[in-house]
C-alpha cells in the first residue's frame, strides 16, 4: 500500500498510526496538497490528503474510507465491530475529526484572507472550544488507560492527532491545563513509540 500526505495533518497520521498499529507494510509519499497537487491529482482529483492507494491500485480518498477497510481486514480491530461501544466510539471520532476540520478551515481563513472573516473565526473557535469540552467530559468519566481499555483504539487515536495539530496550528488555541482529562491522553498517547514514529512537526501549507 502507499499513503500519500503528511503527518502534519491529523488524518494522514491517524491512518498511518492504524496501519502501524496493524502490522501492515506501506509506503509513505509525505506529498503536499500545495506543492505536490498535481501529483495528488491522478489518484485524488480534489488533490486532498490522505490517499491510500491498495495494492490492486485502488485509491480510498478519506480517512474514514480507509479505516473502514483497514478494520474489515483485521483479526481484531480497533474498535468493537457493533454495539454500544462502537458507537461511542464512532461519535469520540466524529467530534475529533470534525474538530480537526475546524481547526483546518480556521488556519485557511486566517492564513491565505488578507482580511480575515471576523464571524466565521468567532464561529470556528466557539465550535473548537464547545467540542472540546465535550471531549473532556467524555474522557474524564473513564478510569482506564484508554478510550476502551488498556490498548489504544481509533477514537483514541483521532483524539490525539487532533489535539497536537490544533496545539500546533493554532498556539495558545488548546490549553490542555484547562483540560486535565484530555490533557493526561494527550501525553499517554504521544509517548507510545507508534506515536512518536508517526509523526511532523506541523508545517504551515504552501511554504
Amino acid at each position: 500500500m502507499i499513503l500519500i500526505g503528511q503527518y502534519d495533518s491529523p488524518f494522514v497520521r491517524r491512518v498511518g498510526i492504524a496501519l502501524t498499529l496493524y502490522g501492515i507494510g506501506f509506503e509513505h509519499k509525505p506529498w503536499s496538497t500545495f506543492r505536490d497537487g498535481g501529483k495528488i491529482a491522478p489518484y485524488n482529483p480534489l488533490r486532498r490528503v490522505p490517499v491510500l492507494v491498495l495494492d490492486d491500485g485502488e485509491a480510498l480518498i478519506d480517512s474514514p474510507t480507509m479505516i473502514d477497510y483497514l478494520d474489515e481486514q483485521a483479526a481484531a480491530p480497533l474498535m468493537a465491530r457493533s454495539g454500544a461501544d462502537r458507537q461511542k466510539a464512532l461519535y469520540i471520532m466524529a467530534l475529533a475529526t470534525g474538530l480537526a476540520d475546524k481547526a483546518v478551515s480556521l488556519f485557511y481563513e486566517q492564513a491565505f484572507h488578507p482580511a480575515p472573516s471576523d464571524l466565521w473565526v468567532e464561529r470556528c473557535q466557539l465550535q473548537i472550544a464547545d467540542g472540546l469540552k465535550v471531549l473532556e467530559a467524555e474522557r474524564g468519566k473513564l478510569t482506564t488507560p484508554f478510550w476502551f481499555g488498556d490498548q489504544p483504539g481509533h477514537a483514541d487515536i483521532a483524539v490525539a492527532c487532533m489535539l497536537r495539530f490544533i496545539s500546533e496550528a493554532h498556539v495558545g488555541l488548546l490549553d490542555l491545563t484547562a483540560c486535565p482529562a484530555l490533557g493526561a491522553h494527550h501525553q499517554a498517547c504521544e509517548a507510545l513509540p507508534v506515536f512518536q514514529a508517526i509523526a511532523q512537526t506541523f508545517s504551515p501549507p504552501g511554504r
